[in-house]
């Protein structure tokens, strides 16, 4: 198990992480009345990707796509913002993921997903072991989709989770819980059996209770430390519009829990904001920040990726980073 402060003397790997990307198709209203979409990418882990990218952080990113034209623009479109894609897969046999966004109402987007057996459900524990075999990394990041997506995606995060126990890296997983991918007793029976091998885990309030063993559900601070005791590094908790907490381990050497309000901006789309908060915080936890420190460039970050269209477009390079702290109608030249 390994301490923020341990990733100051870590190895240079930098962060490896995996999952499945898609392409997204961005709609102007309902989809039965037709009309222009916007062509993009989306995944959870490549919009952490991405956000720590522009951060200026070494960050690979190893998932499967199809052997097709949409693989093609995810791949493209990663490299052009930084990402190292050299391990990433290509399945000839498996098309890439689509994902279709239906903006219904001002404030509610339909999501549909066409995933099933797509090239990223069928990732490999091989892909896994290349990657780490070309350079282990310094952090490796998990969700919890892609053991969602199915038997072949989740035997490649057990091996991610082995060889990462093996060479020291930093676990850092985010809960990231769909509905839409798996019930929430089949994700609590891995997030359970996975959370006291982690060193860093992400979860929303409503989140928590599944990495937490059964009948230990109740309060954030129960179950914080619920985890804690079972050998959980330290546990941020992501509250919406109410900010974020980090409790820390006592090995950590900070004192907590430790809360930051929420900050304040025009919304215009809260997809991939926790991508975003995940990549800041893993951000500062690379630069050897303190849990304060941590929770306010988580926050900065994923308010960024609120006011943007888009699942990681919003997200800022560390120049800009201040940006928030301006005067209302400041320009910036």
């Amino acid at each position: 198990m390994s301490t923020p402060q341990a990733l100051l003397n870590a190895p240079e790997g930098g962060v490896l992480t995996f999952g499945e990307t898609m392409v997204a198709l961005r709609g102007s209203g309902p989809l039965k009345l037709g009309g222009s979409m916007n062509v993009s990418i989306a995944g959870a882990e490549s919009n952490v990707a991405i956000g720590l990218a522009r951060l200026g952080h070494e960050v690979r990113w190893a998932g499967a796509v199809g052997d097709d034209e949409a693989g093609q623009l995810v791949l493209r479109t990663l490299r052009a913002e930084g990402v190292d894609v050299s391990g990433a897969s290509l399945d000839p046999e498996a098309p890439t993921g689509l994902l279709l966004f239906e903006p219904r109402l001002p404030e509610l987007t339909r999501v549909h997903y066409y995933r099933a057996g797509s090239a990223g459900s069928r990732l490999t524990p091989e892909a896994v072991e290349c990657a780490f075999a070309a350079r282990p990394p310094h952090v490796l990041h998990l969700t919890g989709i892609t053991p969602a997506l199915g038997p072949s995606a989740r035997e490649a995060c057990e091996q991610a989770l082995q060889l990462a126990e093996e060479h020291g890296t930093f676990i850092c997983l985010d809960i990231n819980f769909r509905s839409r991918l798996w019930s929430t007793r089949e994700a609590a029976e891995v997030m359970r059996a996975w959370a006291p091998r982690v060193d860093a885990l992400i979860a929303s309030d409503d989140e928590l209770p599944l990495a937490v063993p059964p009948g230990s559900e109740g309060q954030e601070n129960a179950m914080a430390e619920t985890l804690l005791k079972l050998g959980v590094g330290e546990v941020v908790v992501k509250l919406g519009a109410a900010g974020a907490r980090v409790h820390p381990g006592s090995e950590g050497g900070e004192c907590g829990p430790l809360h930051r309000p929420a900050r304040a901006v025009r919304a215009v789309d809260p997809v991939g904001a926790g991508d975003a908060f995940g990549a800041g915080y893993l951000s500062a936890l690379l630069d050897g920040e303190p849990a304060e420190a941590r929770l306010d460039r988580a926050i900065t970050t994923g308010a960024f990726a609120v006011t943007t269209p888009g699942d990681w477009e919003g997200a800022p390079t560390r120049a800009e980073l201040p940006l928030l702290t301006a005067q209302p109608g400041t320009v910036v030249r």
